[in-house]
């Protein structure tokens, strides 16, 4: 047998090229494991399918060369053969394709691909029918019309080629390798196609060329998957590029066929087919589409509403926020329903942050959430506001409320166990419903000052709304908006209670008090606006002008020849910051006083703080020559230890010592009646090197009992209200007139008091300054309760 040289090269070439490419692809699928391991095994199958369809064909088409026109059965049977290897062999390689890491990550995308494969392919397909089929023929003659089994060759490889080309445009850059796997698929289809038409009917030619083809296809497949695991990346578009994938085949598919028909063309069973299954793909890929934008937007409303719950979530305790708990007021008010709101808020957080830490206050915070979903009745919605403050709404008759506040005070007031030990607090609960028709607004604002008024009375405890807490408020806002023009209004005044010398009862010093008096509100009480200037920040600005007015008033008292002294109280905010020395040092030059005439009162309460920080602040107060006092000595804060430390001159004891016993007699002795406590702090005092001063003196009785006691200097009532500077300075100059003389106490005059009491009140004291009771009395002229926030 005899075959040309030619042949022979381009058969053996072929074959060695797909051997070696199969066996490669072999190597390959052996290394790769896992979830990719089966991607290239397929691969490795198609290439051993088309490796066995290529020397099969190549094998007959050498054997039947010198025979060819005489061995048409011989060689229709090796065509079909070589039909079926090809067909396998592509559907092979198209599902190792579908199955390769990067190209569907899941089973609706695989499917989405094979659809939109099937869709290029039927196309593919159909145009290939029209220009080999009649009348078109291109290729005449040598159209393989006696083997029908060739049109499972040309399915596969129209299979092929469609998908190859939808996974190509597909893919996102880079696509290099992806791009080089599509062609070699391709091209081993396409190939088997050529040999299998060759063999039937176009001749040795088309067989060796188609061949030729084959074997390069397999050798850029192999060279595509080896060193690459993952070859590329397939971006399912559903929005964006989707259509056009679908379009363009569907314009091929009518392009050809009005051809076809221009041409005279008949539509063959084939012909229907290939059409049908193109609508059939499209409609199951617009089936899938339509499902994937429905399951889109099923997702996107599951989003949504998750989204839009967590915005009415608290992160930390899972509780309703602010947004929720609106949302819910809002729609009982609509519904029209009955309830109430409790506004809770933690005493003492703040502590537990700023001392243990935030990540133990967030835990405490979380246990506070799960404590409140624990002790609600159903329907009921507990929500945080924000920081230590809660909220809790509930549907219902306010005497349900009323239980359910009672057990929260209890429940929220337990320990809150922590790795580094327990946390112990209280919490002021708020209770208000709706007032008439329903108010979300009012709602909450009447909870807010329940709350605030439940914190004012001292915390821990439970506060429904009452319609006075409006008019506090108010009158509050009134008197923070009125209090910032008051100085610049000319509203604030000074007045003076003396400070008398024991037993002659001479003016030697002065107290300095802060008056206001507003043109409408008329005179507002110290104990409201002063406590209210602390919190406002204000108190700074009131403490600096009373500084400035006091030492101008006592530079007037020395100028006129006056021996006297004045104090001024100091509020722990005032002490405490940088700038105060300074401002007390430029006061003291700016109205040339004298540093020893200035006495700054700082309260008992002051020494609870940071009593370093004090020492340090008194010190360097002295430095300038002032004289320091410690105001409301035995109210219960100082000990005898601190009393040593602290750099003071003068203790001025607070009046509960002075009148809280009645005077005593010695035991054993003759001798006046004393006041026992004032005993031991004057005796405390004189071992320390300090001067006393009694404090609240308001009847001959106390007076006695202090002087007996030791005291060389008194305050109270006994000695004069606090008075505008005019009448101070005239009991100055009644004191140092040439007819005063030192003498023991005149005889008071007696004024009746509002609840029948007859009250002494000194000489220079007015008439309109007379006290309706002597509680009053003495709550009214007490410096230290009138002056203790200052």
């Amino acid at each position: 047998m005899h075959f040309p040289p030619g042949m022979v090269a381009v058969s053996a070439l072929s074959g060695l090229v797909a051997a070696a490419a199969a066996v490669l692809l072999a190597v390959v699928a052996r290394r790769r494991t896992g979830a990719h391991r089966p991607a290239h095994v397929l691969l490795a199958v198609a290439a051993g399918a088309a490796l066995l369809s290529l020397l099969g064909g190549v094998g007959a088409a050498l054997a039947a060369n010198e025979h060819w026109a005489h061995e048409q059965g011989q060689r229709t049977g090796w065509a079909t053969l070589v039909a079926i290897g090809t067909a396998v062999s592509g559907l092979a390689f198209a599902a190792g394709l579908l199955r390769l890491p990067g190209v569907a990550a899941t089973a609706a995308g695989t499917t989405r691909l094979a659809l939109d494969g099937s869709i290029m392919a039927a196309a593919l397909w159909f145009v290939g029918w029209v220009l080999f089929s009649e009348p078109t023929r291109l290729l005449g003659a040598a159209t393989p019309m006696a083997c029908p089994a060739i049109l499972l060759a040309t399915v596969a490889a129209a299979l092929g080629a469609g998908l190859a080309v939808i996974v190509v445009f597909r893919a996102v850059a880079p696509r290099g390798r992806l791009a080089a796997l599509g062609a070699g698929i391709s091209a081993v289809t396409f190939g088997g196609l050529g040999l299998a038409a060759g063999l039937c009917q176009a001749g040795p030619t088309m067989a060796l060329t188609g061949a030729a083809v084959l074997a390069a296809g397999l050798l850029t497949v192999a060279l595509a998957m080896y060193r690459a695991d993952r070859p590329g990346q397939v971006e399912l578009d559903l929005i964006g590029r989707d259509g056009e994938y679908a379009i363009a085949p569907m314009l091929a598919m009518a392009a050809s066929a009005m051809y076809h028909l221009l041409q005279d063309g008949r539509f063959t069973a084939a012909g229907i087919v290939a059409g049908s299954v193109e609508g059939f793909a499209l409609v199951a890929r617009q089936y899938l589409t339509l499902k994937d934008v429905r399951d889109y937007a099923g997702r996107l409303a599951e989003r949504e509403a998750h989204f839009r719950e967590l915005a009415h979530t608290d992160p930390l305790t899972t509780l309703a926020n602010r947004r929720g708990l609106l949302r819910a007021l809002h729609d009982g008010a609509a519904a029209g329903t009955p309830c109430v709101l409790l506004g809770l808020d933690l005493d003492g957080f703040k502590n537990v942050n700023d001392m243990r830490g935030h990540d133990v206050g967030d835990a405490v915070l979380a246990e506070v959430g799960r404590r409140l979903r624990g002790n609600l009745r159903p329907g009921d919605v507990a929500a945080r506001l924000g920081g230590d403050e809660f909220a809790v709404l509930m549907p219902g008759r306010p005497a349900d409320a009323d239980r359910v506040a009672e057990r929260l005070l209890g429940v929220l007031n337990r320990p809150y166990d922590q790795p580094e030990g327990p946390v112990f607090l209280s919490v002021s609960i708020g209770v208000a419903g709706w007032a008439g028709e329903p108010d979300v607004e009012l709602l909450l604002r009447h909870a807010d000052l329940a709350l605030r008024y439940a914190k004012q009375r001292g915390k821990n405890r439970i506060e429904r709304y009452d319609a006075t807490y409006d008019q506090l408020l108010r009158r509050r806002t009134t008197l923070e908006h009125e209090l910032r023009g008051a100085i610049e209004r000319d509203e604030l005044r000074l007045a003076f209670q003396p400070v008398a010398s024991l037993p002659s009862v001479r003016p030697v010093g002065a107290e300095a008090l802060l008056r206001w008096h507003h043109p409408e509100l008329g005179n507002v009480r110290p104990d409201e606006f002063i406590p209210l200037a602390e919190e406002c920040g204000m108190i700074a600005t009131l403490g600096a002008w009373v500084l400035h007015q006091a030492c101008y008033q006592l530079s007037r008292w020395l100028a006129d020849g006056h021996d006297v002294w004045v104090s001024v109280n100091v509020s722990p905010r005032e002490l405490h910051a940088p700038e105060y020395v300074v401002q007390v040092a430029e006061a003291l030059r700016a109205h040339h006083v004298p540093p020893q005439r200035l006495v700054l009162e700082v309260t008992e309460h002051a020494v609870a703080t940071d009593l370093d920080e004090l020492i340090r602040r008194l010190t360097a107060l002295r430095l300038t020559g002032v004289r320091i006092a410690l105001d409301d000595f035995g109210a219960g804060y100082s000990s005898l230890g601190q009393l040593r430390r602290l750099p003071i001159d003068i203790l001025k004891i607070d009046h509960s010592l002075v009148a809280e016993h009645e005077p005593v007699r010695p035991v054993g002795k003759d001798g006046p009646a004393f006041a026992p406590m004032v005993d031991i702090v004057m005796r405390l005092g004189h071992q320390l090197g300090l001067e006393v001063i009694a404090e609240g003196v308001t009847t001959p009785t106390e007076l006695a009992a202090v002087v007996a006691a030791g005291c060389r200097f008194g305050q109270g009532a006994l000695f004069g209200w606090g008075v505008p500077a005019e009448h101070l300075e005239a009991m100055l100059e009644a004191a140092t007139s040439p007819g005063a003389r030192p003498a023991p106490l005149p005889a008071p005059r007696r004024v009746s008091g509002g609840s029948g009491q007859v009250i002494p009140v000194a000489e220079g004291a007015s008439q309109g300054d007379a006290p309706q009771s002597v509680n009053q009395h003495v709550g009214s002229v007490d410096s230290s309760r009138e002056m203790r926030q200052a």
